[in-house]
């Protein structure tokens, strides 16, 4: 084969990848909220040690293993063994006040560790997801979540009951 024209053949492939979302396995995702941020750290710190055992797998889904690594009020980071395949993920998010320390905006962020990691089925979305339901504050005041596809490898085909 040309070896230019191998090279358009892998730089049109790789177009086509860069605008569809993140080249790893990956989720950037923010949330607000109509609550303090103390409120938002304590709910999420409680709920990644709650589930950092298996039991809450025993049943199906990825509502487990999540080690917490550090937690301030503005920052928390912590990590995800998937129950069955073990592949691990790096999460964190930051917390910021705004609105005279009444409202919480959280920037969050889980990435797949295996460097190969290109489609993950939204698993790192799920990561971030399951534990602002599982704490509850998806039901919270002036809760509201940005995010996308291109933000959140595979984001939009994403089914939390099994990651």
């Amino acid at each position: 084969m040309n070896p230019w024209l191998f090279t358009i053949i892998l730089a049109a492939g790789t177009l086509e990848l860069c605008c569809a979302g993140p080249l790893h396995a990956q989720c950037k995702a923010e949330w607000y909220f109509g609550i303090p941020c103390q409120t938002v750290y304590e709910s999420l710190v409680s709920q990644i040690k709650k589930w950092r055992t298996m039991s809450g797998c025993t049943m199906g889904g990825q509502k487990c293993l999540y080690k917490l690594k550090s937690a301030s009020v503005h920052f928390i980071a912590a990590k995800h063994t998937a129950p069955f395949k073990r592949y691990e993920d790096d999460i964190n998010f930051r917390l910021v006040s705004y609105h005279f320390f009444t409202c919480c905006h959280v920037s969050a962020m889980s990435v797949s560790e295996s460097w190969y990691a290109i489609k993950d089925h939204g698993r790192n979305y799920c990561n971030l997801y399951n534990l602002m339901e599982g704490s509850g504050l998806t039901e919270a005041r002036g809760y509201k979540e940005v995010t996308s596809d291109f933000l959140c490898t595979q984001r939009s085909s994403a089914n939390c009951t099994i990651y």
